[in-house]
Parts: C-alpha cells; sequence; structure tokens
C-alpha cells in the first residue's frame, strides 16, 4: 500500500521528505531543498548537497523542555509538616531515679535526701518506692525531681535566586523558541528548590566535619546527624571518617558542627596522649543518642552484611525505648537487598497505601491523592535517591538504614515556600537593578526531633 506509514522512519519520511525525495522535499535547480531537520536515516545530508544552500534549513528542535534528571523529593514529601510555634521545647531528660536509659536502672546506691544525678541512675533496689507502714515522710522516703532541659530550633532560610534578560524573554516567543521561558524555568527552579531541601534531610553526617565547610549549619539539620549518637560520633573520628579526627590531629571542640544539635551537645572527649596522629575519642552517653547499629567500628574491615536480623533488632530496640516505628528511609540498593533476602526465604515484601494528610485533612482512599510503598512488618518503605552509604568500605556499600518514629520527628515551617518575582514586566526594573526579571523561591523552617531514642539508625552495610 503506497504511503503507508508502519515506522517512525516511514513517518520521518513523509513528514520531512526523507529519502527518495519524497514528501516534502522541493527540486529546485540548485539542487534539493528539504523540510526544517536532519534526517535520520542517510549518512549524508541531502538537503545540503549543492553548495550554498546550508542556510536554507535549519534543525527544529521541540518546545518543550524534558528533564533527563530524577528530582524525586521522597524524604521532604515522607517527613510531617507542622507550624513552627516556638523557638523550642523543653523534654524530660532523666527519671528522678532509675536513669535515662530505655530499661529502669538498679544499682548500690541508696535514695536519700542528698543523692547525686550520678547516683541516682542506679538506686538500690530497696529503695526504689517500697515503704514501711507509717512511713515517715522525709525519713522513710524522700522527695525526688524528674531532670528536665531545654532544647533550642532556629529556623533556617532556604532560598534559590535566578534571572533572565528582557532579550532572552523576547526571543524565545519567537523563531525556534520554548515560547514562556518564565514559566519553564520557574517550575525547573521550583523542583530544584524541593530537591535541595530533600538533599539537606539526608546530609551525610561526614559533611559536617569536612574542611572549610563553615556554612553547613544554615542548612536544615540532617536526619543523619538527628537520628546520631555521641558513640557513632567518636567512631567516626576514631576511624577518621571525619577530617577533623586522629590523623589530622583534630580535637573535639573541632567537631563542633557534627556535635551540637539543637543548642545543646553531643558530649565526645578526646585524649590526646597518644600524641600526634594517635588520638582517641570517646563519647558519653545522653538522652541525644538516638539508636544506632554501625558494627564494631568504621575501619574499611568493619563494614557488615545486611541481615534481616539488623533490621528486626533495630526495630525491637526503638519499641524497648518506647518508639513506634512509622517508616524506613533508605536508598533503592538496600531496598533490593532487602527484597532479594526475604525472597531467598520465600517471604515477600507486602504492599501498603500511604494517604497522607495535612493540617489534619486526611486524603480519601481510593482516590489519586496516596501512593503504594513495600512494607516490612507493616512499615512502609520509602526509597531515597540521595541516602548515603557511611562507611570506609571500597565495594557493596548498601544505603544506609533510618527507621523514624515520625511522630516525634517532623518539619517545623515558619513560612512555607513561596515565590516571588520582580523586574521589568512588572514595570519595575530599579527593584532588580537590570533590564530583565528576577525570580525567588523562599522557604523557612527547621527539622524537629523531641524523642530521640525512638529514632535507629543502621549503618556501615555492604550486599556480600
Amino acid at each position: 500500500m503506497s504511503g503507508y506509514i508502519k515506522t517512525m522512519k516511514d513517518l520521518e519520511a513523509a513528514t520531512y521528505g526523507y529519502g527518495g525525495n519524497t514528501g516534502n522535499a522541493l527540486l529546485k535547480a540548485g539542487g534539493v531543498v528539504g523540510g526544517f531537520g536532519t534526517p535520520h536515516d542517510t549518512a549524508s545530508n541531502p538537503f545540503t548537497a549543492a553548495a550554498g544552500l546550508g542556510d536554507l534549513y535549519n534543525v527544529l528542535y521541540g518546545q518543550k523542555v524534558w528533564s533527563m534528571l530524577n528530582q524525586e523529593v521522597n524524604p521532604l514529601a515522607m517527613l510531617a509538616k507542622r507550624p513552627y510555634t516556638s523557638s523550642g521545647w523543653r523534654v524530660l531528660k532523666s527519671r528522678p531515679i532509675g536513669g535515662s536509659g530505655s530499661e529502669f536502672a538498679t544499682g548500690a546506691n541508696a535514695v536519700t535526701a542528698g543523692i547525686s544525678s550520678a547516683n541516682a541512675a542506679t538506686p538500690r533496689a530497696d529503695t526504689i518506692g517500697g515503704v514501711p507502714e507509717n512511713a515517715v515522710l522525709g525519713t522513710d522516703f524522700v522527695a525526688l525531681a524528674p531532670e528536665y532541659t531545654k532544647l533550642y530550633v532556629s529556623p533556617k532560610t532556604i532560598a534559590h535566586l535566578f534571572e533572565f534578560s528582557e532579550l532572552g524573554m523576547e526571543l524565545a516567543a519567537i523563531d525556534d523558541g520554548v515560547g514562556d521561558i518564565r514559566a519553564i524555568v520557574r517550575e525547573d527552579m521550583g523542583k530544584l528548590h524541593a530537591e535541595v531541601q530533600s538533599k539537606m534531610l539526608v546530609m551525610p553526617l561526614e559533611k559536617y566535619s569536612e574542611n572549610n565547610t563553615t556554612g553547613i549549619e544554615k542548612n536544615y539539620t540532617s536526619l543523619l546527624k538527628i537520628v546520631s549518637s555521641a558513640a557513632e560520633l567518636a567512631q567516626m573520628a576514631d576511624d577518621d571518617v571525619f577530617y577533623h579526627n586522629q590523623t589530622n590531629n583534630g580535637t573535639a571542640a573541632q567537631l563542633a558542627d557534627a556535635t551540637s544539635i539543637f543548642g545543646t551537645e553531643r558530649t565526645v572527649t578526646v585524649d590526646t596522649s597518644g600524641g600526634s596522629g594517635n588520638y582517641t575519642y570517646t563519647g558519653v552517653a545522653s538522652f541525644l543518642d538516638a539508636e544506632v547499629d554501625f558494627g564494631a567500628n568504621y575501619t574499611s574491615g568493619g563494614c557488615r552484611v545486611l541481615t534481616l536480623s539488623l533490621l528486626n533488632d533495630m526495630i525491637r530496640r526503638i519499641r524497648q525505648n518506647g518508639g513506634n516505628p512509622k517508616v524506613i528511609l533508605t536508598g533503592y540498593d538496600t531496598i533490593q537487598k532487602i527484597a532479594d533476602l526475604l525472597q531467598s526465604q520465600e517471604r515477600f515484601m507486602d504492599r501498603k497505601e500511604v494517604v497522607p494528610t495535612h493540617n489534619g485533612v486526611r486524603g480519601v482512599k481510593g482516590q489519586e491523592v496516596g501512593f503504594r510503598v513495600a512494607t516490612y512488618y507493616d512499615i512502609p518503605i520509602i526509597p531515597a535517591k540521595d541516602m548515603p552509604s557511611t562507611g570506609k568500605s571500597t565495594s557493596n556499600r548498601l544505603s544506609d538504614i533510618l527507621i523514624l518514629d515520625t511522630d516525634h520527628l517532623w518539619l517545623s515551617v515558619m513560612k512555607p515556600t513561596q515565590y516571588f518575582e520582580d523586574g521589568i514586566t512588572s514595570g519595575n526594573p530599579f527593584g532588580v537593578g537590570k533590564l530583565g526579571n528576577q525570580g525567588m523561591y523562599r522557604t523557612m523552617g527547621e527539622t524537629c526531633c523531641s524523642f530521640f531514642k525512638g529514632q535507629g539508625k543502621i549503618t556501615n552495610l555492604k550486599s556480600a
């Protein structure tokens, strides 16, 4: 059948006249002058066979701008958003007696009116509350008080500025332009603004000690930093994962960006008695410690193979602490490894519909307001393309795993994302000082956590 189109090659030939001088090709005295485009099905361009005809054709680019980048925003979308209503919050850091751990500790210290905070952490078993008949107040048992502290949070301003000239805007609307350049750039900059915030939420912990990185605290506090512990920070410094480490003779003060959290500190001490290059770091446990499983150390040989036991143990520890895991956040490689582990045992990851809520308004099941994700023990697994893999192993490393109780972990928003634009199209070139327009996206907020022991992290992993 003449003119029948079966393939893209046939369609291009019919549209642009490629091959056989058919379609819209024009026969002129000077040679063949064809449509707008370079042929895809011939080795040479027949349109330029005759000298001097090169200016009679042009490559036509589509008006639509297609993104070749994965700009998903899973960590940012996953995190609950709450209005910023105060500059911090008060937390219970220790029981009156029994310590600050998940388990009520006992020891050899009698509970008396003058008991110190340290001794109260390990009270004698016979003085924790049982009293004799007709007990005397203040003698047979004494007044106790919990220990509280304050955490401070300062909103961070995240902003991205861009501009386009008046001439660029006009030229984009004619010839082989993209049309409304403002709309295109605004859309792509909006994606970038969201992607950058998502990247901040999974910023590797070692970046907080990177050389010449002095302004990282202006970013959102990373979930990798929130879900950490003094023991992990000390081990990373000991094993030279941090820049400020024993090799670089880093003192504990130089780890300030890594140890500071919400106006207080995770305490890491340093022993310099070993001399240059042989410092020893020690973490001091506190209520600021999340549950972290990094293995024995962060050396290249300390990387562990991911097993289901590691996952199960972490979930158990979080629940023992009083947490209730709501989501598992990790990379695509780790999700694939978990699936392989389950498949080898003839078990399969379930699928669960996640229906997001906003300001108390819940989506309706069955309509396109939710998304389906894999689950492990009914805990949704959310993939994050930028999730780091902490450790010094050089092969087969897997992304870290965050197991989060989002009832106590949220993004406190002072100003939601807003778009601003001014310039010559608004009649105010003086505002931007250019013959063009400037646009800006701005968001103000900060990540917050009110219960560290309810959060967990498994790191220093490999696939095999």
